[in-house]
């Protein structure tokens, strides 16, 4: 047996791109992007806030998924890390709704639905930011914040594969020692 015959050793995942939650958190950093620096003052620090938490909630999926090939534990902790970031931008939204006297859809408006109809099957950025030209900003927040609730639906879906991957696998070390022992007693 060579080394190129243990497939099943540390296989390397990480593909993070293709990952509908990693996709829709790109979106929302777009889409949060636009809006903390067109609907708030220069110099105002939410802007920062909001963007930072945004770029947490994408940044956070894709290092989570590289780790994972040696650390579950560290897997896991990053995706919820990226979850937290996006529960600390879904209250900025709230805020922001609030303190301008907006309304908040509830979860069965029709404007919600809509809105979750289009997010699950379209997941360009680009496309995103140019229809919230178009919106105002009490639409903006709302399309916003149910895309938080499908980012926060998708991830924790997520955790719960990789919890039960590590059941099924193992984590790194064990894998190490299943991949030796099978090696030296090929």
């Amino acid at each position: 047996m060579t080394m190129g015959d243990n497939k099943d050793f540390l296989p390397q995942r990480g593909n993070y791109e293709n990952l509908a939650v990693y996709k829709l958190a790109t979106c929302i950093y777009a889409v949060t992007y636009y809006f903390a620096n067109t609907f708030f003052s220069k110099g105002d620090r939410t802007i920062d806030q909001m963007v930072q938490a945004a770029r947490s909630g994408k940044q956070n999926i894709a290092e989570g998924s590289v780790d994972g090939n040696t650390s579950t534990e560290m897997e896991i902790k990053l995706m919820n890390v990226a979850r937290g970031s996006m529960h600390e931008l879904k209250a900025d939204y709230e805020d922001y709704l609030l303190h301008h006297g907006l309304k908040q859809w509830s979860i069965d408006d029709p404007r919600t639905l809509a809105t979750r109809n289009y997010c699950r099957s379209n997941c360009d950025p680009i496309v995103f930011v140019e229809k919230m030209k178009e919106r105002s900003p009490e639409t903006i927040a709302n399309i916003a914040l149910t895309m938080i609730h499908q980012f926060d639906y998708l991830m924790m879906r997520l955790i719960e594969s990789i919890k039960r991957r590590f059941l099924e696998n193992g984590g790194i070390k064990e894998q190490m020692f299943n991949a030796r022992k099978k090696y030296r007693n090929f």
